[in-house]
Formats: structure tokens, sequence, C-alpha cells
């Protein structure tokens, strides 16, 4: 929740200028999806507000769905734009040609992001970005596939985040939300090629040395060059389960022809 208030909060209303401020802290990213606040006793205190003005102002943001109480009842950020939730991206998730088109606006969208966190991260987003850069190095010496294939989404939401973009953050927060989940493509798929894995490691690398020193335009070419990449190992990925998938019908008769005992040709 950051720093104490130290004059309060005050305003048209003090139950909605904590509400407000609790949006604020929302929208910027400083509260993320899911975070659980701090007890009701503890909060007041930091707003410097009384409980009863703190349970109003939470009041008004459960009823505008940014909060919900958890199984013990104690309240937490609301998944907000976590995910695209339209059953649409369900029937898009689905359609083969629909991940190329994902990985083509990931790629412009990478661009951006990594250009304008060489511009304007600061010394703070810098240390999110060592620190996520220094667990993909981990993960990748102890050969950890899953954990690395985790620091990786959380490298790039740090290169949003630094970005400083509220909308650009937001929009990729989602895509990272249906990205762990595995809509569009199969990540674990991807991370299970040592081969892959050293290359995406090595392009993580170079993403993030090149915001550290504050080099946008080699910031964005090194994004630009991981998400084509990336594009190009999902695809060949795919077309080798398609020719698998044939080979095994080809030996099952489509699951649907009488072959026991009987010679192929």
């Amino acid at each position: 929740m950051g720093r104490m208030i130290k004059d309060g909060i005050k305003g048209a209303s003090a139950a909605e200028s904590t509400a407000r401020h609790i949006e604020e802290l929302i929208v910027e990213g400083a509260l993320r999806p899911g975070e659980p606040l701090l007890p009701e006793r503890e909060m007041a205190v930091r707003l410097n507000v009384s409980r009863p003005t703190l349970r109003q102002g939470m009041k008004m943001l459960e009823d505008k769905g940014l909060l919900v109480a958890d199984t013990n009842g104690s309240r937490v950020v609301a998944p907000l734009g976590t995910s695209f939730t339209d059953p649409l991206i369900d029937l898009l998730s689905s359609g083969e040609a629909v991940t190329g088109d994902y990985l083509e606006l990931r790629t412009t969208l990478e661009r951006m992001a990594a250009t304008l966190a060489a511009t304007r991260a600061n010394d703070v987003d810098r240390a999110i970005l060592r620190e996520a850069m220094e667990r993909i190095d981990s993960a990748h010496g102890e050969a950890d596939a899953g954990d690395e294939a985790e620091a990786d989404v959380d490298l790039h939401l740090a290169v949003y985040e630094a970005s400083h973009n509220l909308v650009l953050l937001h929009i990729m927060r989602a895509l990272s939300g249906m990205l762990r989940k595995g809509i569009f493509h199969n990540r674990e798929k991807l991370y299970a090629r040592p081969e892959v894995r050293d290359v995406l490691r090595d392009q993580h690398r170079a993403i993030y040395e090149a915001i550290m020193a504050r080099d946008p335009d080699a910031a964005g070419r090194c994004a630009e060059a991981h998400m084509s990449y990336t594009q190009r190992v999902i695809a060949e990925i795919a077309a080798a389960d398609a020719r698998l998938e044939i080979s095994l019908r080809r030996i099952e008769g489509g699951g649907i022809a009488s072959r026991a005992g009987k010679p192929r040709g």
C-alpha cells in the first residue's frame, strides 16, 4: 500500500476519497489483480482514516467490482484485466490461424514496451528487471523449464511496467494472463527444447541489457527479433505435431479400419 498518507484522505467525502485513492493504485498498477490488501486496522492507519470510513470506501469498490472477498473474508483486488473473458476468446484460441495473429500483435506491443522502458525505466524498475533476469539465468542453469517459463513472463511484465504506459500495461497483463494459461500456444512445448531455451535466454538478456543501457532502438529491435523467433518456432512445433497426428492416423486407419493381422501396403 506504500507509505502512510501523512495528512489523511480528505475531499467531498472521506469514504469517496479513500475509494478514489485505492482506485488510482489499481489503475497505475501499484495494486495488482488478485493481490490481498492489508488487514483493515493496518490499512486504516496507512491511509490515515477511521476504520468506518475505510469500510465505506471499500464497500464502494466492492459494488464496482474492483474488490472482492477471498475465502478468509479478507479483501483482495478483483482479477481485473488478467484475461479477456468474452466467449469469443475460447473460439479464437481453438483456431490455429489465430496464434499467428496473436503473436503478430505481441510483436508490435513488445517492441513498443521495450522501447519505452529503455527511455522511462527508473531505478526501481531497473531493480525489478534485474531480479527477473537473474531468475531466468538461475532457472536456465538448473535446467528447470517450468521456472524459466514463469520467469520469462515475469520479465516481460517488468518491461511493461517499466514502459510507464498504463493502457499498454493493462493490455499486456491480460495477454500475459492468457499466456500463463496456455491460450493460443503451449509454452511447455516451447521450453521443452533445450536449444530453443538457449536462444530464448540469450534474447531475453539482449532485451534486458538494451533497456539497462537506455538504448531504445536496440531494445525495440531485440524485442521484435525475440517475438519473430518465438513465432517461427511455435509454427515449427505446430507443423511437427500435425505431421505426427497424420502418421498416427495412418497406423490406426483413422480409428475406423479393421486392420488386425493384416499387412500394410
